[in-house]
C-alpha cells in the first residue's frame, strides 16, 4: 500500500523530471520567469511538490530563486560551461584510454547500436533524441570501464554545459561531424589505439569551445 509520503515523493520527482527536461531542452528558455502556481496547474499537482522540485533544480543551478522577486530559469554561465567541459575532457581522456585497454563485448555492442541510432536521428532531424544518444554514447564508455558513479557525479556539474550543447545542435546542422567522431572513437577502442583515441576525444570535447562565442553572439539573452 502506498503511503502519503511515497505518493508525495513520487509527485515531486515527476515534477522535477518534467521541469528539468523542459529546461535542458530549452523549452523553458534561460531567463524565463516561472511560478509554482502556474507549474502546479500545468502539471495538475499541488504546489508543495513543485516547490520541492524548484529547490532541487536551484541546487543544480538550473533555477534562480530570488526572494521578493520570483523564480527564473538560470541563464547559461559560460564560466560554468568551461568548467564542466574541462572536467569532462580530463576524465574522458582517461576513460577512453582505459577502454582501449579493456572494454567488454556487451558494451561494444551498445556503442554500435547507439551509433546506428544516431545516424537515424540525423535522417529524421530529431535533435533532442540525438542529444540523448550523444550523452548515452559517453555514458556507455564510463559504465563499460566500471566508472558509473563518476558519470553520475559529472551530471551534477554539467547543467550549463549540456544546455549549450543542445543550443549548438539546434543552431548547427553539421551533426555528421559529431557522429563521425563517435564512430572514430569506437573504432580506435576496437583497435586498442590508446594514443589516437585520447587525441580524438580531446578534439571532440573541444568543439564547444570553438562555437560558444558564436552562440553567445546569436543568443545574447541566454547568457551571463
Amino acid at each position: 500500500m502506498l503511503t502519503q509520503q511515497t505518493v508525495r515523493r513520487s509527485t515531486r520527482d515527476h515534477s522535477y523530471q518534467i521541469l528539468k527536461e523542459k529546461i535542458l531542452n530549452l523549452e523553458l528558455e534561460p531567463g524565463t520567469k516561472i511560478s509554482e502556481k502556474e507549474i502546479a496547474e500545468q502539471l495538475n499537482v499541488s504546489r508543495t511538490p513543485v516547490r520541492e522540485a524548484f529547490m532541487k533544480l536551484a541546487q543544480e543551478e538550473l533555477l534562480d530563486i530570488i526572494p521578493q522577486s520570483g523564480t527564473i530559469v538560470s541563464r547559461i554561465n559560460l564560466e560554468h560551461v568551461e568548467e564542466g567541459r574541462f572536467i569532462r575532457e580530463v576524465l574522458e581522456k582517461e576513460i577512453v584510454a582505459l577502454a582501449c585497454k579493456a572494454f567488454p563485448g556487451e558494451y561494444r555492442f551498445k556503442l554500435e547500436s547507439n551509433i546506428v541510432m544516431q545516424d537515424l536521428c540525423v535522417e529524421q532531424k530529431n535533435i533532442l533524441k540525438l542529444f540523448e544518444l550523444d550523452e548515452e554514447f559517453h555514458q556507455i564508455l564510463f559504465f563499460g570501464c566500471k566508472k558509473g558513479r563518476t558519470w553520475k557525479m559529472l551530471q551534477l556539474l554539467n547543467s550549463h554545459f549540456n544546455r549549450l550543447r543542445i543550443l549548438r545542435l539546434q543552431s548547427n546542422s553539421d551533426w555528421d561531424h559529431i557522429i563521425s567522431q563517435h564512430k572514430l572513437i569506437y573504432q580506435l577502442i576496437v583497435n586498442k589505439d590508446e594514443e589516437q583515441a585520447v587525441k580524438v576525444m580531446e578534439q571532440h570535447l573541444r568543439l564547444v569551445v570553438i562555437e560558444k562565442e558564436f552562440l553567445k553572439e546569436r543568443y545574447p539573452y541566454y547568457f551571463i
